[in-house]
């Protein structure tokens, strides 16, 4: 990584974790170049605003995220059914070993705060959020082809269901302090995902 990457990608690692701290609104610029060690004037070469820097660092933060997805939905030493499963209990015993289990959602949090005033912010969180339902439909797709689970729903249509189903599960376990609420979500998971 040349310098200029690696500068830019500081600013978006401090910048991305302050703003899961504190939000949006709580974060300010000079924040994010004192977190990332530049000067103020580093975050204007590389962001045209704050606004800029979310749409960017949902990106940067999520763009991982969602290779790991697309991998432990492709991986061949199980059935699709398995895979999804598999990759939804992973989360949630990560969850259950924290001694307080807490989430902290950028795209959640950010779209809380800013995707009524600001479209463009809106539009780059819903398009992580199509891919996400594509990754997670393409499986549900093979899935329905090897009579895993029932051929009678729309793919995508039930991986957009199901990441909206997540999302909830994990702010109610945010509000509750515990990991039940993703337990229920896997029961009822896996009795979606029948044949």
């Amino acid at each position: 990584m040349n310098t200029i990457q690696d500068k830019r990608a500081r600013i978006l690692a401090a910048g991305t974790e302050a703003m899961l701290l504190k939000g949006y609104n709580g974060t300010g610029v000079q924040e994010i170049t004192q977190g990332a060690g530049v000067p103020k004037g580093s975050f204007y070469h590389y962001f045209e605003s704050k606004e800029d820097f979310a749409i960017q660092a949902l990106h940067f933060y999520y763009t991982p995220r969602l290779e790991r997805f697309a991998q432990a939905l492709s991986a061949p030493d199980a059935g699709p059914r398995e895979r999804i499963l598999r990759f939804y209990r992973d989360l949630v015993g990560y969850f259950a070993n924290q001694q307080e289990p807490t989430h902290q959602c950028f795209i959640g949090s950010l779209c809380h705060e800013k995707a009524d005033e600001s479209q463009p912010i809106g539009y780059a969180a819903s398009a992580i959020l199509q891919r996400s339902s594509a990754v997670l439909a393409e499986c549900l797709s093979a899935a329905q082809q090897r009579g895993e689970i029932a051929g009678d729903q729309d793919p995508m249509e039930l991986a957009t269901f199901i990441g909206a189903a997540w999302e909830g599960a994990l702010l109610r376990m945010k509000v509750d302090r515990q990991v039940g609420p993703l337990r229920t979500f896997i029961t009822q998971l896996e009795r979606l995902l029948q044949p």
